[in-house]
């Protein structure tokens, strides 16, 4: 292989025998990625399982339409081609990042599938003069056009309201448990835990760089520890809340954060100044803190700001008594 060259065909160059095979071979690829949004959603989500399953068939339906077809024309040996090897070809998620998609992305994903498969087929029948090639592409770009009809009959057969009011509830259960409550006890542990270490630092030493480099040391340590904590701690099987390594990287992130917030105004050279901007932040903080547990985690408002304000309150105090000691 020579460097610099690429290897890939130009759609152009493809004779109608390759063109018909490189269908066969998006159309396994297609159903066999909705296969796999079907397994995926089965559990928490049949309804859309079962549209996905139906996507599938449909599917299924057109590759033993074109294997047929290629049958009558070609005969029995189909040439080995696929969308890596065609230049300008659109492309496919790897399977490893299909199955990572949440429930509205999976159908936004396959709706972008049918459009792109047929806008690229009615491009390329514009494109082609030979009468026989343009009546090939133009019957595979409609019927792409019926794969998008079969989905809202499908969706319709499938997701009654009362089936996908039920599904919403069970992703919103499934963001708040997987992303939002472990982002949240990241935010609250980050935010209050390092309260100390940075005020008593600043307090004991009123040097800003010094101050700086602990509550940023503080911060990453503290998101390091969370986030490995988090997603050692269930692996979502039994709990159902979702993925560790997600609620890993959330509960992790949001540490950080947490901690970095009031540590960067320590970036600014003058003691009071960095002191006083970091404080405003604090309170920004803790605030935000009880604003989220209410809004997302229905917890009372008054309680939310006696548990999280008042705790950061008393550990800010002890930060501050010790490093002023």
């Amino acid at each position: 292989m020579i460097p610099g060259v690429s290897h890939r065909r130009r759609f152009a160059d493809l004779s109608e025998q390759e063109i018909l095979a490189l269908a066969i071979a998006s159309e396994e690829d297609d159903a066999r990625i909705y296969r796999i949004y079907a397994e995926r959603l089965r559990k928490d989500y049949p309804g859309s399982a079962a549209v996905f399953d139906g996507m599938a068939k449909e599917e299924d339906g057109h590759r033993r339409r074109l294997i047929e077809l290629h049958q009558q024309r070609f005969g029995e040996v189909i040439p080995l081609i696929r969308r890596e090897h065609v230049s300008g070809y659109y492309a496919r998620r790897p399977v490893w990042l299909v199955e990572t998609l949440g429930l509205d992305r999976m159908r936004e994903e396959a709706e972008g599938m049918e459009k792109q498969a047929e806008a690229f087929y009615r491009k390329a029948a514009a494109q082609t003069a030979d009468a026989d090639t343009r009546k090939l592409l133009g019957d595979l770009a409609a019927a792409e056009a019926g794969h998008s009809a079969a989905v809202g009959s499908l969706t319709e057969a499938h997701l009654d309201d009362d089936t996908r009011s039920a599904e919403e509830r069970t992703a919103k259960r499934q963001f708040l448990l997987t992303w939002v409550q472990p982002g949240l006890a990241g935010l609250m542990d980050g935010s209050v835990s390092t309260l100390a270490p940075i005020f008593a630092t600043a307090f004991a030493t009123q040097d800003t760089h010094t101050t700086f480099l602990v509550g940023l040391a503080a911060s990453v340590g503290a998101g390091i520890s969370m986030g490995f904590t988090e997603a050692a701690s269930d692996d979502g099987e039994l709990s159902g809340r979702g993925s560790p390594v997600k609620r890993g990287f959330a509960s992790g992130i949001m540490t950080t954060v947490g901690g970095l917030g009031h540590a960067l105004p320590y970036l600014i050279t003058d003691f009071w100044t960095a002191t006083i901007l970091a404080l405003i932040v604090v309170f920004i903080e803790l605030w935000t803190i009880v604003w989220i547990q209410n809004r997302f985690m229905d917890t009372p408002f008054l309680r939310a700001t006696f548990q999280v304000v008042l705790g950061g309150a008393l550990v800010f105090a002890a930060g501050a008594l010790i490093g002023g000691g």
